[in-house]
């Protein structure tokens, strides 16, 4: 029986990794074969699946830890999408502010279950906001030490990384984007895309149909920094219901919400990694988005819906306490509310701090 292709696709909060995935799993559907979707995150309520499943793709999630931390609960999930028809293509997305995949994730799927798995290049997609600032070294705003140590440590680890957003940038940013990470990691492919767009996606998908031993970059990784650099961001997800009397505009509310958020968070000095809002109601779903503190709010999947009521689904992880991004949140959300006469009911919220890493496995050795 021939081995499941297993597709890893890392990179920062923000990077694009959701979007990414959804074309690539577009693609390989086109060309006839099974793919299954495997999402991750530190939250238990997962709004990429949502989103993936909008689309009409077989995606399994990982909650409330990321796949190292949780490698059973990995295999659990992929056995899951195979129960009816196995896969060809697996998918895998892991949380954005996680590294030492190589070590945690592709080893030990390379050693425990090599018959069962043919690995493919393990990318990283570069994002472009924040990565111009830490290659660059720049002190002005952004993240700490600390975190940009993670955002490093996830392209050091990549046997191939992607500058994503090419669709957006002048061809000038994105030459120098590409020599800033061929300085300092020097040897390691570049690819350059737009996961909006498709641009650069036939250069990929040969990218990851090569053959090999991949994932060999293992970390020299102080777990210390590592878990000080995660712990510095608050993670918010929160899901509200929102009526009117009269029909309001789904896509506005949703680039409102996001655009107070963004403002106040500014008076705060926090830096954003990823900000996301989805709107859902009656089969419409939209989502809007901000990747960074110094960027313009982005309505990336429009509803085009009218309604009375809607429920919205705020996704927060930012350089800040949660306790306070929770009170900014929901200003945010009762101003935008108010402007179209809505009253917002706070169905659940769940804000904190990234724990400390714990791997399942980690292979020090190629």
């Amino acid at each position: 029986m021939a081995s499941v292709r297993f597709i890893m696709v890392g990179g920062f909060l923000g990077a694009g990794k959701t979007t990414t995935i959804a074309r690539l799993a577009a693609t390989y559907q086109s060309q006839g074969l099974s793919v299954g979707i495997v999402t991750n995150d530190q939250a238990s309520d997962l709004v990429d699946t949502h989103m993936l499943r909008s689309l009409g793709h077989e995606v399994g999630e990982v909650p409330g830890a990321c796949f190292c931390c949780n490698f059973d609960e990995l295999m659990e999930t992929v056995d899951r999408l195979g129960k009816e028809e196995r896969p060809d293509v697996i998918l895998a997305e892991p949380v954005g502010s996680c590294t030492d995949l190589a070590a945690t994730v592709i080893q030990p799927l390379a050693k425990l279950y090599d018959e069962r798995f043919s690995i493919a290049p393990y990318t990283v997609i570069l994002k472009p906001s924040h990565g111009r600032r830490i290659l660059r070294g720049s002190s002005k705003g952004g993240f700490s030490p600390k975190a940009e140590y993670i955002f490093l440590k996830q392209l050091e680890e990549a046997d191939g990384i992607l500058v994503n957003r090419i669709d957006e940038l002048d061809p000038a940013e994105v030459d120098e984007l590409a020599a800033l990470v061929e300085e300092r990691h020097c040897g390691i492919p570049i690819l350059r895309i737009s996961a909006l767009s498709g641009q650069g996606f036939d250069g990929l998908t040969e990218f990851l149909s090569q053959k090999g031993d991949f994932g060999r970059r293992i970390l020299d990784l102080d777990y210390d920094v590592y878990a000080e650099g995660e712990a510095e961001l608050g993670w918010l997800n929160s899901s509200v219901t929102v009526r009117a009397k009269n029909d309001f505009d789904l896509d506005d509310l949703l680039m409102d919400v996001i655009g107070k958020l963004r403002l106040r968070l500014a008076e705060q000095g926090a830096e954003t990694a990823h900000l996301k809002t989805i709107g859902l109601w009656e089969g419409f779903y939209g989502v809007a988005n901000l990747v960074s503190s110094d960027t313009d709010p982005k309505l990336s999947l429009p509803s085009r819906c009218q309604a009375k009521e809607a429920d919205i689904i705020v996704n927060a992880r930012v350089a800040i306490d949660p306790t306070q991004l929770e009170e900014l949140v929901r200003q945010a959300v009762l101003s935008s509310c108010s402007r179209i006469e809505a009253s917002p009911d706070f169905r659940r919220t769940q804000s904190f701090r990234p724990g400390r890493p714990i791997p399942t496995h980690r292979f020090s050795e190629v």
